[in-house]
């Protein structure tokens, strides 16, 4: 479904936020980002989605198809006509506004028979927002406000849901919700691209992952076999000699890795 082909980003002409990176999103599936932060994970999704100018970014060389059509330098609002949706990190709702004029905006591409089937569709997937619907989005919950801001993306109906830490400053319970809400809408048809920092949870919905270092793809395998791999379950699971280890024990020995390569 997406091809990206040796992308490379820089930003204001002189920052490289990507070098050479190529992944795939096949149809119906789910494919795992991971990283470090500042590895080059939102930097890629930025470029798939059309908003690289908002932040001086462009892709300097490579190619971004979809659907056999190269999609790489149409604006934001052109790509998700082609149906590539992002949900962007921090959830990004429109506070001021009730939960119904949130989902709303999200259908701003759509007539209105389209906009009653997706509404039904969200408020199948998240029955909490069938509650709140009249209620101000900002007086949400954080799990609430992230079932809106997914929710709000699947009104555009796509065929690619582009998530950027999902479960970022929620609670596990909440987390696990999360989790579940991924695998009922791929189920459902729609091809999910995750980043995350929540390795475990990611590696757990995807059928594949690429883990990123410093705008390179480093490792590209099948989530289980990543789930499985030694240095992926020390750096990214903090997992080692039978127990899991402490963040602050894998950022030291992150740390001291770098230093002694």
């Amino acid at each position: 479904m997406l091809t990206v082909t040796n992308l490379e980003v820089v930003y204001s002409d002189v920052i490289v936020g990507l070098r050479g990176l190529s992944l795939e999103v096949p149809e119906r599936g789910i494919v795992a980002l991971l990283g470090a932060n500042g590895a080059g994970k939102t930097t890629c999704l930025r470029a798939i989605t059309g908003l690289l100018d908002i932040h001086r970014g462009r892709v300097s060389k490579g190619t971004i198809t979809f659907r056999d059509q190269r999609i790489d330098g149409l604006d934001a609002p052109s790509i998700v006509r082609r149906g590539i949706v992002q949900v962007l990190e921090g959830r990004r709702i429109f506070a001021e506004l009730t939960v119904d004029e949130n989902l709303r905006v999200g259908a701003f591409t759509r007539s209105d028979a389209d906009l009653r089937r997706s509404r039904t569709r969200v408020l199948e997937l998240f029955p909490v927002l069938r509650d709140r619907g009249g209620d101000v989005a900002g007086y949400l919950s954080g799990g609430e406000q992230q079932m809106l801001a997914i929710g709000r993306a699947l009104m555009a109906s796509p065929e690619l849901l582009v998530l950027d830490e999902p479960s970022l400053g929620l609670a596990p319970l909440v987390v696990r919700q999360i989790r579940d809400i991924i695998l009922d809408i791929n189920r459902q048809g729609t091809a999910v691209l995750l980043v995350e920092q929540n390795a475990a949870m990611a590696l757990s919905v995807a059928s594949h992952g690429y883990i990123l270092e410093t705008g390179r793809v480093v490792m590209d395998k099948p989530a289980a076999v990543l789930a499985r791999d030694p240095e992926v379950r020390e750096f990214y699971l903090g997992f080692t000699e039978g127990r899991q280890r402490s963040y602050r024990e894998v950022r030291h020995y992150r740390r001291r890795k770098r230093w002694l390569s």
